[in-house]
């Protein structure tokens, strides 16, 4: 439910993330960043079997057999750790579907655009956070980059940025413009 990525940040933030994004060594859900990123790995979406991710992983084979088998790319256990230093090709397969809407019933911009103003004006399940649909945490990010002029980091990831900055070489990042999210 989640990119490899997002538990690398929570690493950095030293911060626990949600049970059900992955799993330790021993293929325990875990919610410890450092057990998922050393050995363990994540879950499909929906998480733990109780929670429906055996209809995740059944996704997962989908993408698998479309960027690995069908593209004649690397899969499952043929793919090399990541970040692996060992000089091993990762020869990871991709997908594209391109679909027309012009293909199906007409209408679909207006029906789209009334599809996502209905979501987004369900109850929110936490009273006061907005509902959001596909595109719109993205449209709130880049509209905090335009107020801060550019993006703004947590100070652990600058922190981090900035000791990877030394260990090469390079100019360090600012920190005088450092803002509180």
């Amino acid at each position: 439910p989640v990119a490899l990525g997002k538990v690398e940040l929570q690493h950095r933030r030293g911060e626990k993330m949600p049970l059900g994004w992955g799993s330790n060594a021993e293929g325990k859900a875990s919610n410890d960043p450092a057990e998922i990123l050393n050995g363990g790995g994540l879950l499909p979406i929906g998480g733990l079997e109780t929670t429906g991710g055996y209809k995740g992983y059944g996704l997962a084979m989908m993408v698998e057999v479309f960027c690995g088998i069908l593209s004649g790319s690397h899969y499952s256990k043929h793919i090399r750790a990541w970040k692996s230093q060992t000089g091993q090709i990762a020869d990871l397969g991709q997908c594209f579907v391109a679909i027309d809407p012009g293909c199906f019933a007409s209408g679909f911009e207006e029906r789209m655009a009334d599809l996502l103003n209905i979501h987004r004006n369900l109850e929110p399940s936490v009273p006061g956070q907005a509902v959001l649909t596909a595109g719109d945490p993205e449209r709130e990010h880049m509209a905090k980059c335009s107020k801060y002029g550019g993006i703004p980091y947590p100070i652990n990831v600058i922190n981090f940025m900035n000791s990877m900055a030394k260990e090469l070489g390079v100019t360090l990042l600012r920190t005088d413009r450092t803002v509180k999210p």
